[in-house]
């Protein structure tokens, strides 16, 4: 069985600037999310998780100029300095760089703030972040929607599988901006509070901006404990350009073949990371998708209520929680959480637990019909 062992992270977020940060705030119940004021006096509030350019700033000032990155890059390269400067001896010359963003600058768009106008097509925002780190090979970039960040994770995995490299850099990174706020309100999907997943009386997402980075290996760390991806699968359901199927079918295939490559049977998943963006459809369609593949009971829960909504970030964001929930043995609340209202029966963790992790599922879906899910599995010595 191939694997790809989870080493080193970061996270940048509201909740903080490390990943310890993060785990800290989620474990004292602490959320992200804020309202925020509009910037047009006939917008309304939203509510959301923003990480101030204040902060970002004071922190990038100590490796780079300001003046020379966006607010996404700065954000991107503080991630994966934090990794980079814990690995000092990594061989940038056979260390793939692996990017997963939804919509990169897009920022850009609205005002170019004294940068080209190339600095918004993907690739440009990639090929910054690798300059500013020296990495030898072109970076790998990969926007799918909010499965993003999970499947540069089973890129580097696939790539790992044909000898391409033993390390990789993995990172995911989206903004809130203004052309995202507008798209998700067309869709009347934002909530004006906090977001309640899988809830009754659920009204829809919020967003959040994050970067999230990791260091990935085919070599399995000299540890007590370590965390691999084992098993994944994508499947498209071709059902919507926005609309999750209404059966499921999409995400059930890609956990059933998650399952199966990982070796094991559903009913060894000690624990479900959910997409869980609170949205009336996709909340349904998951709830779905679990009971199709017998893990109604198993313990579920969603951090959307934390963070927002981090596109690109959200599924190597969650997958990065994921790794240190299973090597802790302990599982977050799904916050905000009330009554259930989705038709189909769920386990939702409603307080933090202390459980004993050995495998853990993750699944997140997108639009398009793109369906992720990830099984991970912890090892001891």
């Amino acid at each position: 069985m191939e694997k790809l062992y989870l080493l080193d992270d970061a996270i940048i977020s509201p909740l903080g600037f490390s990943t310890e940060e993060n785990m800290h705030q989620l474990r004292m119940g602490n959320s992200g999310l804020s309202i925020q004021k509009p910037k047009k006096p006939e917008a309304k509030p939203i509510c959301a998780g923003i990480i101030e350019d204040a902060k970002i700033d004071r922190e990038f000032a100590k490796i780079g100029k300001l003046e020379e990155f966006t607010k996404l890059e700065k954000m991107a390269i503080l991630a994966i300095h934090s990794v980079l400067k814990r690995n000092r001896s990594l061989d940038f010359s056979n260390t793939p760089l692996i990017i997963a963003t939804t919509k990169g600058n897009i920022d850009l768009l609205q005002t170019s703030k004294g940068f080209d106008k190339n600095r918004i097509y993907l690739s440009e925002f990639s090929r910054q972040i690798s300059n500013f780190f020296g990495f030898k090979q072109p970076p790998i970039t990969i926007s799918n929607a909010c499965i993003s960040g999970g499947l540069a994770l089973v890129a580097a995995k696939r790539l790992a599988a044909v000898r391409k490299f033993e390390n990789a850099i993995v990172l995911g990174a989206d903004l809130v901006s203004d052309f995202v706020v507008s798209g998700f309100n067309s869709f009347q999907a934002l909530s004006s509070e906090p977001s309640k997943p899988f809830s009754k009386a659920r009204e829809g997402i919020n967003l959040g901006e994050a970067a999230a980075a990791m260091l990935v290996s085919t070599k399995k760390p000299k540890r007590k404990s370590s965390v691999s991806l084992i098993g994944e699968a994508s499947v498209n359901d071709a059902n919507h350009i926005s609309g999750p199927s209404r059966t499921g079918e999409g995400l059930f295939r890609s956990m059933q073949k998650s399952i199966k490559m990982a070796g094991i049977s559903s009913k060894k998943i000690d624990f479900i990371s959910a997409h869980g963006t609170g949205t009336k459809y996709n909340d349904e369609m998951e709830a779905i998708a679990f009971n199709r593949a017998g893990l109604e009971q198993v313990p579920v829960n969603s951090i959307k209520a934390f963070y927002g909504h981090t596109l690109g970030a959200s599924a190597l964001l969650e997958s990065i929680l994921n790794k240190h929930n299973m090597l802790n043995n302990e599982v977050f609340a799904s916050a905000n959480f009330e009554e259930l209202g989705v038709s189909k029966p769920l386990n939702i963790i409603t307080e933090n637990t202390d459980i004993e992790l050995k495998y853990a599922l993750k699944t997140a879906s997108g639009f398009g019909g793109c369906n992720l899910a990830m099984v991970f599995q912890k090892e001891e010595l």
